[in-house]
């Protein structure tokens, strides 16, 4: 059973359009891989959050899975938009990469906590309003690009160090250049943040769809990013408001911590949630909804007109 899997054309996006290519091909069925460049891949000259939240890395490849021109695609799970639309559906989760920030260097002896001031470069507005909350020595410069180019300024000057997803940097080989693994009780990831998201159309042939469900899907990863997704998809979140959100599995259970930073670092909002896995999604969106009555409907609204300046 052949299938067509959508990927944008970075190292790093087609190192995991690769592995997903591989366990449907120890499945039997015959992969192929389609590159799509999207707007997030083509506009380098401006920040995630001045493009727009919704899509940026995505909607390419959704455009070409409502044609048929591809069967799946694949993304990592962090850059899928909080809400799908109608005609499109989450199909799988791999299993979860390691999902903490990392601070990368070619000086790997910098430390967030020496309290010596050095420039971070990051495109991640969740990454800077934390900086700015707990480590306000840090300068921060925005840098945008795939793993190479981002490596290629820090080599140039441009930075000291940047912040990452230690998922990627693995995956690519580059962890000789970790300077810093950093605490998920700080900086708590991105929602979806270390696994792979196989996205389709909701009318893909149903039989293809069962197998590559099989195929890929694990199935405690699913019940933690579902979980942290609805939280997300509450909060109107997306790619360039500062929203976190971490997910783990024990014993039949899910347990949530996730929250929100204003953009200057001065407020935070988090909550920790415990539920039974059937009730991890109402769980999520219970914690999401007690957030903004605490407080979080104002910080986002800050956050929005923030960055509509």
């Amino acid at each position: 059973m052949k299938v067509s899997i959508g990927s944008r054309g970075s190292k790093l996006a087609l190192w995991q359009a690769e592995y997903v290519a591989e366990q449907l091909r120890q499945g039997g069925m015959d992969p192929e891989i389609v590159i799509i460049d999207t707007k997030g891949d083509k506009i380098l000259d401006r920040s995630l959050s001045k493009i727009g939240s919704k899509g940026v890395f995505t909607e390419e490849l959704e455009e070409q899975l409502r044609t048929g021109a591809i069967d799946i695609a694949q993304h990592s799970a962090k850059d899928l938009q909080s809400s799908l639309p109608d005609d499109l559906e989450i199909l799988a989760f791999t299993p979860r990469e390691a999902v903490n920030d990392v601070l990368v260097s070619f000086n790997t002896e910098l430390s967030l906590e020496s309290g010596e001031p050095f420039v971070v470069g990051t495109s991640s507005t969740r990454r800077v309003a934390t900086l700015k909350r707990y480590y306000p020595h840090i300068k921060v410069v925005d840098m945008r690009g795939n793993l190479q180019t981002r490596l290629e300024k820090l080599k140039n000057g441009a930075c000291d160090a940047l912040l990452l997803a230690y998922a990627g940097v693995h995956r690519m080989g580059y962890e000789e250049y970790i300077a810093e693994h950093l605490p998920t009780d700080v900086f708590t990831p991105a929602v979806g943040q270390g696994s792979v998201a196989i996205e389709c159309a909701v009318g893909l042939d149903a039989t293809k769809k069962a197998r590559i469900r099989e195929l890929l899907n694990d199935p405690v990863t699913e019940s933690c990013i579902r979980a942290e997704r609805i939280f997300l998809a509450t909060l109107q979140g997306g790619c360039s408001i500062p929203v976190f959100g971490l997910a783990s599995h024990f014993n039949g259970r899910v347990s949530l911590t996730a929250g929100l930073v204003s953009l200057d670092g001065t407020q935070e909002l988090r909550r920790t949630e415990i539920a039974d896995t059937a009730q991890a999604n109402l769980m999520a969106q219970r914690l999401a909804d007690q957030l903004v009555a605490q407080g979080g409907g104002n910080i986002l609204r800050e956050i929005r007109a923030g960055l509509a300046q």
